[in-house]
C-alpha cells in the first residue's frame, strides 16, 4: 500500500509539473515558478528538494511582482492537497518565505491558504492523527505570526505612534508574543512513528523561531521592568501576569528542548540553558506592584540573542532600578564598586553566584541565558 501511494503521488507531481508547463503566462501565473513550487512540495516524504525551494526564494527576492504567482500557485496546491507530506512541505516553504524578510510579506496579514481542519486522505486516521495534528499546529503558528508581524510593520510605518506607545500597549504585545511561544510549543511530533526526516526539517524552523519570539519576550519584560515603578495599578497587575506566564513558558521550554534533543533535531543541540526565573523574584514583583517594597532595587538583563557566550568575554547591558533612580553597571564601576560588578563574566558565561555577591544589590536577574 505505501508502495502503492508513492507511485501514485510521483505520477500526480509529474501530472502537475507537465500542467504548469503548458499554461499561459499572466499576471497570476508564472508556469517556471508554479512548476519549482510543486517540485518543492511532492509527494515524496523521503525527499527534500532544497534547489527548488530556493528557486521558490530567489524568485520572490527578485521582484514583488512574483508574490502573485506565488501565492496562486502555493494556495491552489495546499487547498487541493490531502496528504500531510505535500501540506507539510508546503507550509516550510511558506516559513522559508517569512524568513526572506521581504517588505510585502510582512503585510501579508494572515497565510492565502486554510490548514487548520486539514485531514490527510490517503491512510487510516489512526496512522496519521499525528500528522494532522502536526500540520495544524504548525499552520496555526505560521498564521499567527503573519498577523503579528503585519501589525509590526504596520508601526514601523508610523513610527510618531510607536514612541508614544504606552506601558499597557507593550504588556498587551508582549501577551501577544507569548500566546505565539505558546503555539510554537504545541508543534511537536505526538504519535511513535513521527521520527522521519520531514519533521525533523519542520522542527528545526520551530527551535530557530522559538529563539526569536522567545528573545523578544525577555527583553519586552526587560524594558517593562525599568518602568515598573512610573505603571498604575493595571498595568502593574498585567506585567505580574507576563511574569508568572514567563516562569511556565520557562518550564515549558526546558521539556521541549529535551524533546527535540532526544527526537534528534539538530538546532535542538544549539540552544543554551533556559535559567527559571526564582519564585522568591515574583514574589519581590508582587510586593513591588502592591506598593510595599519601598527602597528595594531590580536587576533587569537585556538580552538580544540566544547565542551562547563560550569564549567570549561580551559585556551583558544591566539596569539597577529602584523608585528614585536608574544607573547603569558602568556608572557603578566609575564609582569604585567592586570590579566583579553586575556584568561580571567567567569564560563569557555569568553564574548566579557573581550576581548576588554584589552587596548592594541581592535580587537575582529575572532572566538569564546562560
Amino acid at each position: 500500500m505505501k508502495l502503492w501511494n508513492r507511485a501514485s503521488g510521483n505520477l500526480k507531481d509529474r501530472n502537475s509539473v507537465w500542467i504548469a508547463s503548458i499554461s499561459r503566462r499572466t499576471e497570476t501565473r508564472n508556469p517556471d515558478l508554479e512548476a519549482a513550487i510543486i517540485k518543492a512540495t511532492s509527494h515524496d516524504e523521503t525527499y527534500l528538494d532544497y534547489r527548488n525551494a530556493q528557486r521558490v526564494f530567489e524568485w520572490v527576492r527578485t521582484s514583488p511582482a512574483h508574490l502573485k504567482p506565488l501565492v496562486f500557485a502555493l494556495s491552489k496546491r495546499m487547498e487541493k492537497t490531502r496528504s500531510w507530506v505535500v501540506a507539510l512541505k508546503g507550509l516550510t516553504l511558506m516559513h522559508g518565505i517569512f524568513c526572506c524578510k521581504i517588505p510585502v510579506m510582512t503585510r501579508i496579514g494572515h497565510l492565502p491558504f486554510d490548514l487548520s481542519n486539514f485531514s490527510d486522505g490517503h491512510s487510516h486516521l489512526c496512522k496519521t492523527w499525528g500528522f494532522n495534528g502536526f500540520v495544524r499546529c504548525y499552520f496555526a503558528f505560521l498564521d499567527q505570526k503573519a498577523y503579528l508581524t503585519s501589525m509590526e510593520a504596520k508601526e514601523v510605518e508610523n513610527q510618531a505612534q510607536k514612541s508614544n506607545e504606552s506601558m499597557l500597549q507593550e504588556l498587551i504585545k508582549l501577551q501577544q508574543w507569548q500566546t505565539l511561544l505558546d503555539m510554537l510549543l504545541q508543534v511537536k511530533p505526538e504519535a511513535a512513528q513521527m521520527k522521519v526526516g520531514l519533521i525533523l526539517e519542520a522542527m528545526d524552523c520551530v527551535i530557530v523561531e522559538i529563539f526569536d519570539v522567545y528573545s523578544k519576550i525577555c527583553n519586552g519584560v526587560a524594558r517593562i521592568l525599568v518602568k515598573i515603578y512610573a505603571a498604575g495599578k493595571v498595568e502593574a497587575d498585567t506585567a505580574l501576569k507576563v511574569l508568572r506566564r514567563a516562569t511556565v513558558q520557562g518550564d515549558q521550554l526546558t521539556s521541549y528542548f529535551e524533546l527535540c534533543k532526544n527526537l534528534g533535531v539538530l538546532n535542538a543541540a544549539e540552544f543554551p540553558k533556559v535559567e527559571q526565573i526564582p519564585e522568591e523574584d515574583v514574589r519581590e514583583l508582587e510586593q513591588i506592584t502592591n506598593g510595599s517594597s519601598e527602597g528595594k532595587t531590580i536587576v533587569v538583563r537585556q538580552s538580544g540573542s540566544f547565542e551562547k557566550g563560550e569564549g567570549t568575554n561580551e559585556e551583558v547591558l544591566k539596569t539597577v532600578i529602584n523608585r528614585r533612580w536608574e544607573q547603569f553597571d558602568e556608572q557603578l564601576s566609575l564609582r569604585g564598586s567592586n570590579k566583579e560588578g553586575i556584568g561580571a563574566s567567567d569564560g563569557g558565561k555569568e553564574t548566579r553566584n557573581s550576581k548576588r555577591s554584589h552587596a548592594h544589590h541581592p535580587l537575582p536577574d529575572l532572566i538569564t541565558f546562560v
